[in-house]
């Protein structure tokens, strides 16, 4: 698991964004990949999977 922070997240479009710590990577995030409600500025752990465009951030959790 990686530990990120909630950049961005559109709770009525159902999408955002994770700036994993360390590294400032920035990963979509879509509501089909959290297992928490999150919000901008939580602190999350989450995995990585390949997504249609990139990496996704998946199996979200607030830590």
């Amino acid at each position: 698991m990686k530990n990120g922070t909630v950049k961005f997240f559109n709770e009525s479009k159902g999408f955002g964004f994770v700036i994993e710590d360390g590294t400032k990577t920035e990963y979509f995030l879509h509501v089909s990949g959290l297992i928490d409600e999150v919000r901008e500025g939580d602190a999350v752990e989450f995995d990585l999977k390949e997504g249609r465009k990139g990496l996704n951030a998946v199996d979200v959790r607030v830590i």
